[in-house]
């Protein structure tokens, strides 16, 4: 997995202000925020096609980098809700492994992240997908890819999805994202998103880019939920 090379050789941290993101221990030798045996457990990892059953229409192909669970879960949680920004460097790393192996041969890829609401981006200090694919871009350039980031939607205020089933999800998906622009994208369109759950979200941002001529090639995840199978 580590084709695009350095991934974790070169920061080591040297204050610990809040332990191991993917277990909390308070240890030397954090990595980009991880103890040696979290980078070891995110290292193992391998890019794999992912679908959820059933798959909503419009979902394109999904490829992630591992299911959500362990030391990826729980660095997933430590930068989306409690404030640890600097881990969308690693992260944005790992996401830039999973669009290399999705689209395949090297070439010139255009990353659209899913957005953050604006209520959510406040909560964040930012949008926090568009971090990790501004990391995976820079990681992705410094392998040979020719990259673009574009960001042509904006999401509306939505209900949590928490609350909602299948149905809701996707009735909630659908109204959710509109076109701030079109256009720009060179070589294959990678939807970017940090969970695929039901894949309501990814097939209504899938939807509207297709509208605008910008058809996804593939969506480009890091975590997919347990009720999610390999195929």
């Amino acid at each position: 997995m580590r084709d695009l090379g350095g991934l974790w050789s070169d920061l080591t941290d040297l204050v610990l202000p809040a332990g191991c993101a993917g277990c909390a221990e308070r240890v030397s030798g954090l990595r980009q925020g991880f103890c040696p045996r979290c980078v070891g457990e995110l290292e193992s990892l391998r890019p794999a096609p992912t679908r959820p059953d059933p798959a909503p229409p419009g979902l394109p192909s999904c490829v992630a980098l591992g299911p959500y669970g362990g030391a990826l879960r729980n660095g997933l949680l430590a930068y989306k809700e409690r404030g640890r920004h600097g881990l969308a460097r690693p992260l944005g790393a790992l996401l830039a492994e999973v669009v290399a192996a999705a689209v395949g041969p090297r070439g010139p890829v255009t990353l659209v992240a899913v957005p953050d609401t604006a209520r959510a981006a406040r909560a964040r200090y930012g949008d926090h997908l568009d971090r990790l694919a501004r990391h995976a871009a820079a990681r992705l350039r410094s392998a040979g890819w020719p990259v673009r980031v574009l960001r042509p939607l904006r999401a509306l205020p939505r209900p949590d999805s928490v609350a909602l089933d299948s149905a809701g999800r996707a009735a909630a998906a659908d109204a959710a994202f509109r076109l701030r622009r079109a256009g720009g994208a060179d070589g294959s369109v990678v939807l970017l998103d940090d969970i695929v759950t039901t894949g309501a979200t990814l097939a209504a941002v899938s939807r509207v880019l297709r509208d605008a001529g910008m058809t996804p090639k593939v969506a480009a995840v890091l975590a997919a939920t347990q009720k999610r199978h390999h195929q």
